[in-house]
């Protein structure tokens, strides 16, 4: 399915694992805005290469899995089982950790913070090797593309709005879907997070509210705009869904997504039967396995792995794989800092049933890490994603910020080889 070969004497031996909690000090405990928080992962090789990574999940609870102590072999945290080690490859590491952390680690934050670690040992290989994650996944079904010219991904402008009242959100939406627009994006996703589990700032709303603003941004955005719209898990009965999307089927959507909770299976197939609209959804779940049940049982037409939350790298690729086989389009999800957009973007490039990717403009978005946490980050230019040549995810953090950012002391548990100090 992918590959990667270790081209110099070098391994990804590993000698010292990390993690960072990460806050902004604009950080509101009532906002949606999940970028405000970070868990940064440090993997250490044996040559002093260092691999990031990160997650969307509660980064206490990631720093937690990763450094603290156990008493038994089955609630070892993950450091445990990597420091010392040598891997040849992260999906090899990828099969070796989920097994041994079985009893903390199947699911939930578990899986996010295995795929922290997956993005920091694929950042690493690729600077092991000197070659870019892309050229390292590269396999039998990598997009066709003529010798020596980059991959290219089409990123998509996820715009989530802010407000207190119906009349802010709105306005704010329409800004920043403008903003997105004179930006040269090619598509954009209007977060409509005013029903549900995550209205935003208690904001009651009515379905008809709903279908006003998805009619407002069309007629903002014009006709050939790629237009997509979460409404964030808002209904619980896919026959009130469906009366809400027959509305939406004239303003053209190229999805919407997270119409249902993330294990109604059943309300799902039911609602894919009622609307024209493809439904998308996954950004929640951990695992191929999870992902198997959603495309065959929920019947969905858009899979959304997001790369820290779904197992890293190695296990995006499998649901790349899976909804290849099945025909069906893979947009990733992705709401963090340009670490997770870059990961997300190689997982892209060599993946032929991926449109677009999800991505947070740094400009429209309230989170200084999303603005400043990396020194150098994949450009954006005409829409446009062209993957650079260079190492690893081709990225570079600043250190100076992430230093401002951290909020918790290195931890007095850090996991490394001794032998490797």
């Amino acid at each position: 399915m992918f590959q990667a070969i270790l081209e110099t004497d070098d391994t990804m031996r590993i000698k010292r694992v990390t993690c960072d909690v990460l806050k902004a000090t604009s950080a509101a405990a009532a906002s949606c805005e999940t970028a405000q928080d970070n868990a940064l992962v440090e993997i250490e090789s044996a040559s002093g290469l260092i691999g990031w990574g990160e997650v969307e999940s509660n980064p206490w609870v990631i720093k937690a899995l990763i450094e603290a102590p156990g008493t038994n072999t089955f609630n070892q945290p993950l450091a445990h089982w990597l420091a010392g080690r040598e891997f040849t490859h992260p999906t090899e590491a990828w099969d070796f950790l989920y097994e041994k952390t079985l009893v903390t680690g199947r699911r939930g934050a578990g899986i996010c913070k295995l795929g922290a670690v997956d993005m920091a040992l694929w950042d690493l290989l690729g600077k092991i090797c000197g070659q870019p994650v892309w050229r390292l996944l590269a396999g039998d079904h990598a997009p066709v593309r003529r010798a020596g010219e980059p991959p290219v991904v089409t990123p998509y402008a996820s715009l989530l709005p802010v407000g207190s009242t119906l009349a802010e959100y709105r306005d704010s939406m329409l800004d920043k879907a403008m903003w997105a627009q004179q930006a040269g994006f090619r598509a954009v996703k209007i977060e409509i997070m005013i029903r549900g589990p995550f209205a935003m700032n208690g904001l009651t709303a009515t379905n008809r509210d709903m279908v006003e603003l998805v009619r407002l941004a069309r007629a903002a955005l014009g006709p050939e705009m790629v237009l997509m719209v979460d409404v964030g898990y808002c209904w619980s009965d896919a026959n009130e869904a469906a009366s809400v999307l027959r509305q939406m089927e004239a303003f053209n959507l190229f999805f919407i997504e997270t119409p249902l909770r993330s294990d109604d299976m059943a309300g799902h197939a039911r609602l894919a039967e009622l609307t024209s609209i493809p439904i998308a959804a996954g950004e929640l779940l951990q695992t191929r396995f999870e992902f198997e049940e959603l495309m065959d049982r929920g019947k969905v037409r858009v899979v959304q792995p997001d790369v820290g939350r779904v197992g890293g790298i190695s296990e995006a690729m499998r649901v790349v794989a899976l909804a290849r086989e099945r025909g069906l389009l893979v947009v990733p999800h992705c709401w963090k800092t340009g670490l997770s957009i870059a990961a997300t973007a190689h997982v892209a490039a060599m993946s032929p049933n991926c449109p677009f990717i999800e991505f947070l403009p740094a400009e429209v978005s309230e989170s200084p890490l999303r603005r400043e946490l990396l020194e150098i980050e994949l450009e954006l230019s005409a829409g446009r994603i062209e993957l650079p040549d260079r190492p690893g995810l081709g990225v570079e953090l600043n250190e100076a910020v992430r230093r401002r950012f951290r909020v918790d002391a290195p931890s007095s548990a850090i996991h490394q080889s001794e032998e490797l100090v």
